[in-house]
């Protein structure tokens, strides 16, 4: 049975102008040196520079690793909810989202779920990394739960925190692990997040 093999990263620490910052590189070079020990066939990345510049620091520990960029992984709203659906910590974030922002973010978020949350066509298993964003991570961790549209809210990664999907054909998605930082040493962990006691 084909399996492809999906490890999500959210791109590393940046700056306030969307620029990754040397932390940021730290946190890619150390998730690079964690997946060299998984046959990875591809890396792919959102268009924006941090998730580029995380994608190709990681790939230096996997060599002859195509890196590409994939337009679906960039950082968008997959899905604005309705207003009995969001929570009242969330009503505010949503003021100014039209009609045309809420269409265009759902169109990116189902052309993601098409082209990477299924089995592929070919054998054998693949192995692919997608360095992207909080948001699109969420929407396909949502979308393997099978959970209504507007739980995505609320699950948040780290920078460079891994999560990772498998998908098989005729059985449901299976989420292997969520947001998991072992591959960083504690001062490097839960950036990304507002400040609070973490464990």
């Amino acid at each position: 049975m084909t399996t492809r093999h999906l490890y999500l990263a959210r791109h590393g620490a940046a700056d306030a102008f969307g620029e990754l910052t040397g932390i940021g590189r730290r946190q890619a070079g150390l998730l690079g040196e964690r997946l060299a020990g998984v046959p990875v066939d591809a890396v792919w990345h959102s268009p924006l520079p941090r998730a580029a510049a995380s994608a190709y620091e990681l790939a230096r520990q996997l060599p002859n690793v195509p890196v590409t960029e994939a337009a679906e992984l960039v950082d968008h709203v997959p899905y604005v909810p309705r207003a009995a659906e969001t929570p009242p910590s969330w009503a505010g974030f949503f003021d100014g989202y039209d009609d045309t922002e809420a269409a265009s973010g759902q169109r990116l978020a189902e052309a993601l779920v098409a082209r990477f949350a299924k089995v592929p066509d070919t054998e054998p298993d693949t192995h692919e990394v997608l360095v992207t964003h909080a948001y699109p991570i969420a929407w396909l961790v949502r979308h393997a739960l099978d959970a209504p549209p507007s739980r995505w809210l609320g699950l948040n990664s780290a920078n460079t925190a891994l999560t990772v999907i498998e998908y098989r054909n005729g059985l449901p998605p299976t989420i292997v692990m969520f947001n998991d930082m072992s591959h960083l040493p504690a001062d490097l962990r839960w950036t990304g997040f507002p400040d609070a006691i973490r464990p």
